[in-house]
């Protein structure tokens, strides 16, 4: 592939075609994370985040406004970072860039004051390597990848959607202006975050069973209907079929070609669903890009730069779009 592959598809593109059969998850998939869901590539030089951090219902939130708010309306942003959260600078400047564009963003902390720990630098390593230094190196990395799987076994659902539930329901009330404004939720994802755009975009809500569960709800889901408007995701990680079986927002996908986190069966998959359930959707792969391209960082490669502005303004123009 040589250029970036676009499908999109409307809500009455596939109104004729058969119903597609039930997909269930793999059994061998599971919540997957690589390096650039946890580490930040180089800030670009001279840019410092503008927003702030505020508490809303007892969660962190990063919080960064349009110049002219409140004096002119804003739309309502919710924004859910890879592994890197609240304090990543880049993740700050993500948030800044939409606010540029008029919208009042919220960054919530998925993970509770919890990110992934660093798995590696982006430093350059001296080629020549004693065979000594190469086994300390291979030691020290599988340590690394060992503290993330167990980081990533503690970021459930039953865990991270609470607290988006609880930071949804505080901004209704700070910043219902805003919301009222927009006619609902935009919500904008990358990596882990990227699948709870789509949770959020689901009219099943999964919650943890107890005593206090209505008994009309399935077993582990409510139906609440989806808490966001539309929805962006740039290189989505830990997505199964599944995450789009009850989807219902339109969404805009940036994939990454041959990526490992979010791998072709369950992209192609997640299409169909989307088409044979009439939704509205786009899809665009991106290749000769790494996994979390669309973050903002600096790379050297003009590929990879010019990838991350197309997908930025892929899910810009998606979300102005509805």
């Amino acid at each position: 592939m040589t250029e970036i592959d676009v499908a999109t598809k409307a809500p009455e593109s596939n109104a004729t075609e058969q119903p597609a059969e039930p997909i269930e998850s793999s059994p061998a998939a599971g919540p997957a994370v690589g390096e650039h869901c946890v580490t930040d590539r180089p800030t670009p030089a001279g840019q410092v985040s503008t927003g702030e951090i505020i508490k809303i219902n007892d969660v962190e939130v990063y919080v960064s406004k349009p110049a002219d708010y409140p004096h002119a309306p804003a739309r309502f942003l919710l924004l859910l970072t890879g592994g890197t959260g609240l304090k990543s600078i880049n993740n700050q400047l993500q948030a800044d860039n939409f606010a540029s564009e008029g919208f009042l963003v919220a960054m919530p902390d998925l993970f509770n004051g919890d990110p992934a720990p660093n798995t590696t630098t982006f430093a350059s390593q001296e080629e020549s390597q004693s065979l000594i230094d190469a086994f300390k190196l291979r030691i020290v990395e599988t340590a690394k990848s060992f503290q993330i799987d167990m980081w990533l076994a503690r970021q459930t659902e039953e865990k991270v959607l609470p607290i988006l539930h609880k930071v949804i329901d505080g901004c209704r009330d700070e910043f219902a202006d805003a919301i009222k404004h927009g006619d609902g939720i935009y919500a904008v994802g990358y990596c882990i975050g990227g699948r709870y755009v789509l949770l959020l975009g689901s009219d099943a809500q999964p919650t943890t069973p107890g005593p206090e569960r209505p008994a009309d709800e399935e077993a582990g889901e409510t139906k609440t209907g989806p808490l966001i408007k539309v929805g962006a995701v740039a290189h989505a990680a830990s997505v199964t079929p599944k995450d789009f079986a009850s989807l219902r927002v339109p969404v805009s996908l940036a994939c990454v070609e041959n990526d490992a986190l979010f791998p072709d069966d369950v992209r192609v998959a997640g299409e169909d669903v989307m088409s044979q359930a009439n939704l509205e959707h786009e899809v665009r792969v991106y290749p000769g890009v790494p996994h979390g391209f669309a973050v903002v960082g600096v790379y050297e490669d003009a590929t990879i730069r010019g990838a991350q502005a197309t997908a930025y303004e892929q899910m810009l123009s998606w979300i102005n779009e509805h």
